[in-house]
């Protein structure tokens, strides 16, 4: 593959980014002692950093569709790692709060470029490939990233953790500008106007195929993170692990979607229904194997292939995305975004108030029904999930990509 540096330059930013978005999980005890808050406070970071990325995504991205994508992608980084900087040293957590949404307005505009540029760096009819090779920065992240980050926050303090994350992130930045070919924006972008755009954008995402692609993403998002968000709990009720025991099997869902996503990188350009239906069936089947109590091995079994399944699943949808919008993969990638943040947000809400009312066991229940619809309708929508990938669809944007 072309421009195989670029990828993983792409790929590192990812890992930031997602590291950066989801460690104060990890970090919450020592957040709030350091600031004098409490946890429920420092939890909202999560809750508000999804609101503010889902809010502003399509409108940012419309805004910034004549920005040459390589200065986009460093921009957007560079606010990534001012904002962690400031993280860092916030005197106070409004500050601290304030740094997390300034990042969040980024996010949006960050992972709504991505996919696309990756598929402009990679040979006709390999965009899928290639954006399977970025994200796996997402699943070293959730092995590396996260435990790593967490260990060191909790070993010489949360706001060391963050300046190493600034410091990966200026990283990443000058990365980008040394690997990173220019990446003009695309004609038909260079001539619309931004507000132009943004009617386009809500004209894209009421169309079909983009439609069925984000309300399959936005259910199969809430039930996962409604049952993700509850994972300690289930797996301590299911198989009694806690502790090191519990850590371990977080490192094997990560690992396992590794796994997964080198996998779909290989059949992900030429088979995308089987490959989508095969991931949601084992999504289903694992969720099911955690609704009774079966024991450690069963558990640590589902798990797995709940992390390696789940995992690679946004490969398939981000590709779809940009397969069924060819002439605006940005502006669609920005509402598959949107989709995606809003279920992350929506299914953490869900699953606090089941969690809350005493229903922690129908968490798997209704993460499995919800992951079940969204097969259904990747059967019936043959149309937007064809067994076989056309690649004609690759050429316009790979030539100009090359010109």
């Amino acid at each position: 593959m072309n421009h195989r540096g670029a990828i993983v330059a792409l790929g590192a930013a990812c890992f930031a980014y997602v590291t950066a978005e989801t460690i104060p999980v990890g970090l919450l005890p020592e957040i709030a002692s350091g600031l004098r808050v409490s946890e429920a406070d420092v939890g909202l970071l999560l809750t508000s950093y999804a609101l503010v990325a889902g809010l502003t995504t399509i409108p940012l991205t419309a805004l910034t569709m004549r920005v040459p994508r390589h200065v986009l992608l460093a921009v957007t980084l560079g606010i990534f790692a001012t904002a962690q900087l400031v993280a860092a040293f916030a005197p106070t957590f409004l500050i601290l709060a304030l740094s997390r949404l300034i990042c969040a307005v980024a996010h949006g505009v960050f992972w709504s470029t991505v996919a696309p540029v990756a598929a402009r760096l990679a040979p006709a009819g390999q965009a899928g490939k290639a954006t399977a090779m970025v994200f796996l920065g997402n699943s070293l992240a959730l092995v590396l990233g996260v435990p790593l980050g967490t260990a060191l926050g909790q070993w010489l303090g949360w706001r060391v953790a963050l300046l190493v994350l600034a410091g990966i992130g200026v990283a990443c930045v000058a990365a980008l500008l040394l690997v990173l070919p220019k990446l003009p924006p695309l004609p038909h972008d260079l001539a619309t106007r931004a507000g132009a755009q943004l009617r386009n954008s809500v004209r894209i995402a009421r169309s079909g195929s983009v439609a069925v692609v984000c309300l399959l993403t936005l259910a199969i998002v809430v039930g996962h993170f409604a049952a993700y968000t509850y994972v300690a709990p289930l797996v301590r009720r299911d198989a009694g692990l806690e502790g090191g025991g519990l850590s371990l099997v977080l490192l094997g869902y990560g690992a396992a979607g590794l796994l997964g996503n080198w996998l779909v990188g290989r059949w992900v350009d030429r088979r995308p229904r089987p490959l989508l239906t095969t991931l949601i069936s084992a999504i289903v089947v694992s969720l099911a194997l955690l609704v009774p109590v079966l024991g450690p091995v069963p558990t640590v079994v589902a798990i797995l292939v709940w992390g390696g399944a789940f995992t690679a699943l946004p490969v398939v949808l981000q590709t779809t995305i940009m397969r069924v919008a060819p002439r605006a993969r940005e502006s669609a990638s920005a509402v598959y975004v949107v989709a995606f943040q809003v279920g992350i947000g929506g299914g953490a809400f869900v699953g606090e108030r089941m969690v809350s009312n005493g229903l922690l066991a129908w968490l798997p229940v209704l993460a499995a029904l919800l992951a079940l619809s969204a097969g259904v309708v990747v059967l019936l929508a043959r149309q937007t999930f064809p067994s076989h990938a056309p690649h004609h669809d690759e050429t316009d944007d790979h030539v100009l990509a090359h010109a």
